[in-house]
């Protein structure tokens, strides 16, 4: 094998070497947007759990009422969305469910709200929950 011949054999490797770097870095979005989703329907599917819970005891609870214990009723209302009161609830709830967000892994920042976080912590995120 002579010097012309080893050259264009290692600028065809490094060609496809490149063609590989590219086709990995689809499959690394592919799998990025396909973690979100299911990061996404997880939840949906656990919210979608709740309310039907919810849905199930009152429906129960209207066909017999007789049956419902003080138990069942204090996990009824612990699940029931609790309307705010004043305005520094609503503020006080919203805060909250932001941080709910971020602490499931999600961006809360104006960057990248709604985002799976895969990098670890964001600065924006922190630097917004750190505003009172």
């Amino acid at each position: 094998m002579n010097k012309k011949d080893l050259f264009s054999q290692m600028d065809k490797l490094e060609s496809n070497m490149g063609s590989l770097h590219v086709e990995l870095g689809a499959l690394k979005q592919q799998l990025k947007a396909l973690l979100e989703e299911n990061k996404r329907l997880s939840i949906e599917n656990q919210q979608l759990r709740k309310i039907f819970k919810r849905e199930t005891a009152i429906h129960v609870s209207q066909l017999e009422p007789a049956v419902v214990t003080a138990s069942s009723t204090n996990s009824l209302s612990a699940e029931l969305p609790q309307m705010p009161v004043d305005q520094a609830t609503a503020v006080g709830e919203g805060y909250d469910n932001l941080a709910r967000l971020y602490h499931e892994g999600f961006h809360i920042c104006n960057l990248y709200y709604g985002h799976l976080r895969t990098e670890g912590d964001c600065l924006f995120c922190l630097s917004f929950l750190n505003k009172e």
